[in-house]
This record gives structure tokens, sequence and C-alpha cells, in this order.
């Protein structure tokens, strides 16, 4: 029951909008329905600066670790600290409080597998970052952090003494990004997806 519990208040944590709030709170405007129409940090940087969009990015982050470390703490279990990570993952993607249209949830994704891979999650992420100062283009450097990630944690989890179990909750984590980043996915083969600093198409 406690586990259950965990994953449950792990979802509605995830389910807070960042995003959206600040942009109501700023603009009184719903950020879905401006720039990429995407309720996340990328594009809150497009719509309302870059102030509040490291705000929403570390906030979002934070959502993540916040979720992964109430697992650990309600239950000391590794594995519902990872369900907690992709409870709230699934609540910043599909918030109940905002009729289910959420982001793609990059930032809640990297608090998450910051909290459960660290040392997987550090290379990743300085590659990512790279790529994103190289190509201007935020959605490569998400998919290459998320799927950099999952590949060093599945075949490098002894080297790192993750537990095992923790590769399939991340391949799933990676699933669920891609799945959401399949329009990014489509306009970076065809050479259309926006770089930052241009208006989202």
């Amino acid at each position: 029951m406690t586990a259950v519990i965990s994953i449950i208040i792990s979802y509605l944590i995830g389910a807070i909008s960042f995003s959206y709030l600040l942009a109501k709170k700023l603009k009184q405007v719903d950020i879905r329905q401006h720039g990429s129409g995407n309720a996340g940090a990328t594009n809150t940087l497009r719509v309302l600066g870059l102030g509040p969009a490291i705000a929403v990015l570390l906030l979002d982050c934070l959502k993540g670790i916040a979720a992964v470390l109430l697992g650990f703490w309600l239950t000391g279990e590794g594995m519902v600290a990872a369900a907690c990570g992709i409870a709230a993952i699934a609540g910043h993607n599909w918030p109940v409080y905002f009729g289910f249209r959420g982001g793609k949830g990059v930032a809640t994704t990297i608090g998450v597998l910051a909290t459960l891979v660290f040392f997987a999650a550090i290379i990743a992420g300085v590659i990512a970052i790279i790529s994103i100062v190289i190509t201007r283009y935020v959605s490569l450097g998400s998919l290459l952090f998320i799927v950099l990630t999952t590949v060093i944690t599945f075949f490098f989890h002894g080297f790192f003494d993750y537990p095992a179990y923790l590769s399939y909750f991340i391949l799933f984590i990676a699933l669920i990004s891609l799945w959401r980043h399949r329009t990014n996915i489509k306009r970076l083969l065809q050479g259309t997806e926006s770089k930052i600093g241009e208006k989202a198409t």
C-alpha cells in the first residue's frame, strides 16, 4: 500500500505544470496555445523569455528528483523509487490538473535519471549539451541525453554498480520520451526542426 501511495503522490507532483502556471501568472496566457504548444522549458523560453525558462527547467527537474527520493524515503525500495520517477514523468506529460495536456517530460526525466543513475546521466548530459551548443537543436540534445543514458545504463550497469533492473525501467522511460518526441524526430529528419532562438514551425 505504501508503494501505491508513493506512486500516486509522485504522479500528482509531476502533474504540476510550472510552465502553464508561470505563463498564466506573467502573461495571462495558456502556454499550450503559443509557440510550439508544448508545456515545457523550451517553449517557455520562446513565450516568456530566459528567466522563466530557467525557472521552469529547474522546477521540472526537481519534480523528478522529489518523486524518486519520495519512493526511497517511504519504502526504501529502488524499484518503487524508479516507478515513482516514471509516475512523475507521466504526470508531467498527462497532468490531471490541466486536462491531461502537458509537456514532453524532458526536464522531469533529467531529474529522474540524474537521481537514479547519476554517473550515466552526467556522461550523457555532457554530450547532449555539446550537441545543443553545436546544432542549436534542443530536441536533438534531449533525445541524445535520454538514449545515451539508457545505453550506458543498460550495458555498463555493472561497472557503475547500478541494479540490473534499472536498465528496464530506464528503457521504458526512453520509449515514452521517443514517443512524445516523434514529431520532433520527423522534423529533425526533414531538416525543419526549430533551433534555439527561432520561432516554432
